[in-house]
């Protein structure tokens, strides 16, 4: 008897480590045709779409 196992729904974990895996693989598409041993940190930014952070209020 074959034991296979059932299928389960899918949960916010599993939507997140897709997520993950994907960026992973925009991440590793861009090293592989960039010039040089690694990316910079702005090119980081762009493939992950990074936004910068709006400078902070003077709290008012």
């Amino acid at each position: 008897m074959r034991c296979v196992a059932g299928l389960r729904s899918t949960t916010v974990q599993d939507h997140v480590a897709l997520v993950e895996i994907e960026l992973c693989g925009e991440l590793m598409i861009a090293a592989s045709a960039a010039d040089g041993e690694r990316l910079s940190p702005d090119l980081i930014d762009e493939v992950l779409k990074v936004e910068p952070e709006a400078p902070a209020g003077r709290g008012d």
